[in-house]
């Protein structure tokens, strides 16, 4: 008789994601050292095991770049690490910066269909780990390239939507050439997100990737200003050209006693604190006000970051200002968890209304209104409403002004037949081209502030429909060529 052998027993699913080790607050808050510290193999297996594998993979429609969500995890539960990097890299070539600052909460971990029930996969940590994985192994291939064409492609801007349409572009055999106006890559990665958050090397790591595939990089290049974008159709020669300069020039609320010193926008402070490295003072001697007590406007991952920074750079209290409610916060529940560890205080329902200076023209005390929630405003939230007689103020050696940036116009400007909107971001249509024939733009100078990987898939889209004109002798760029001659 043959004894027949009783079925496996499935393991039972974890319903909860494995933890990912980190510094501890007290420690980190002395240094800018990476907070999250990333997964071993072995839990990179144990969280990925929880995948479903579900036949209709719903997480991939909530990723820009369509990454093989399910493809990648499940090769990462095998213990196949370097190929389930080189699986994202087919859609995505920047994957240990997206592991790292991506949404993925308010993107493909929100359809994950096991956190219906249950916390969902940690794709984001996933990620990272391969990525960093088949990196610090020194695993990484490069993937097989198209033969070389004859046209040449301008990235202008080398952020996360300018580095998509040139790592896109390269591998279809296109010479292309990005061009930065900073003296190192990155964009607003680079100056923009410190380096507890993504550090440093990560992105430059990410960059040779992509100049080992054939990209050019050329440097404090300030397109506008060096060169037009005309100047390098007709002058050197470019069939193309994709702008992705972001939205760099920041806003100010207009308030009394705003042009004190040490009043920053926030897009000054991180500048100065990263890109101009003022945190390895004195190594460098960058110039920047590091307050005692120190007041952060805004409740985006911008403000976290800046409240965040000036701990690190040796604040004794650090608050928060935002005039909404915490169910408000725009900033990722990461970012505003770890804020509060290293104890950053939430000051909510508050809202600046003028800056008081010393003698010396330095700020010392904050005057602010308390607010009330009324009726939501065209953004869907609650709009804040001051309530009257409740003027308040506190003192405060440092402000920094997180409230958001807007286009800088001196590429626009310089550009004739580019078309921008009331905001002054270039107007595209859902391929990305603009109304100037030739020239296609995406990320930030499109959509004003939005997350790394929403540009990354803006350049994806612009990179495909370049190729297809190119390719194709579509009218577009035959367009351009006719305008030009006839001007």
């Amino acid at each position: 008789m043959t004894k027949i052998k009783p079925a496996k027993k499935k393991k039972p699913l974890q319903k909860t994601r494995t933890p990912m080790p980190e510094q501890d607050p007290a420690a980190r808050i002395k240094n800018f050292g990476e907070v999250p510290l990333g997964y071993s193999p072995e839990q990179a297996r144990q969280e990925a095991a929880r995948c479903l594998q579900c036949k209709k993979p719903v997480c991939v429609d909530g990723c820009p770049v369509q990454v093989d969500i399910p493809g990648f995890v499940k090769l990462t539960a095998e213990g196949k690490f370097a190929e389930a990097a080189r699986l994202i890299k087919r859609t995505n070539s920047l994957p240990a910066i997206c592991g790292r600052v991506c949404p993925q909460e308010t993107q493909c971990e929100i359809k994950c269909v096991l956190g219906k029930k249950f916390e969902p996969v940690a794709i984001g940590r996933l990620e990272r780990f391969v990525a960093d994985y088949e990196r610090e192994n020194n695993l990484v291939e490069l993937p097989e390239k198209k033969p070389p064409l004859a046209k040449k492609v301008a990235v202008v801007g080398s952020g996360p939507a300018g580095l998509t349409v040139a790592g896109n572009l390269v591998l279809l055999g296109y010479d292309v050439t990005v061009f930065e106006a900073f003296h190192k890559p990155g964009g607003v990665l680079m100056y923009g997100i410190p380096e507890f958050r993504l550090p440093e090397r990560i992105i430059q790591e990410e960059v040779n990737y992509l100049l080992r595939l054939g990209v050019k990089l050329e440097l404090n290049q300030v397109i506008g200003r060096s060169i037009t974008i005309d100047e390098l159709m007709e002058r050197e020669g470019f069939d193309a050209v994709f702008i992705g300069v972001g939205a760099g020039l920041p806003i100010f609320l207009g308030l009394p006693g705003e042009d004190l010193g040490g009043v920053y926008s926030a897009s000054e402070y991180l500048t100065r604190s990263n890109l101009m490295k003022a945190y390895r003072f004195p190594e460098y001697d960058t110039p920047i006000v590091r307050g005692n007590n120190v007041s952060v406007i805004g409740g985006g991952n911008v403000a976290m970051d800046s409240a965040r920074t000036a701990l690190r750079l040796g604040a004794q209290t650090v608050t928060i200002v935002y005039r909404r409610s915490r169910d408000e916060l725009p900033a990722r529940a990461e970012e505003i968890h770890h804020a509060e560890e290293e104890g950053v205080v939430l000051k909510l329902l508050t809202n600046p209304v003028a800056f008081e200076g010393d003698d010396r023209g330095m700020v010392r005390r904050m005057q602010c209104l308390r607010m009330e929630l009324g009726e939501p405003d065209d953004s869907g939230r609650r709009r804040p409403v001051p309530i009257e007689g409740s003027q308040f103020a506190f003192d405060t050696d440092l402000v920094i002004l997180a409230i958001g940036s807007r286009a800088n116009p001196l590429l626009t400007k310089s550009t004739p037949g580019l078309s921008l909107n009331r905001w002054g971001y270039i107007e595209v249509d859902e391929m990305g081209r603009t109304s100037k024939p030739g020239v296609w733009a995406g990320g930030d100078i499109v959509t004003g502030s939005a997350t790394v990987i929403e540009a990354m898939g803006a350049g994806k889209t612009a990179a495909r429909d370049i190729h297809q004109c190119l390719s194709e002798g579509s009218g577009v760029v035959r367009l351009w060529r006719v305008d030009t001659k006839t001007h």
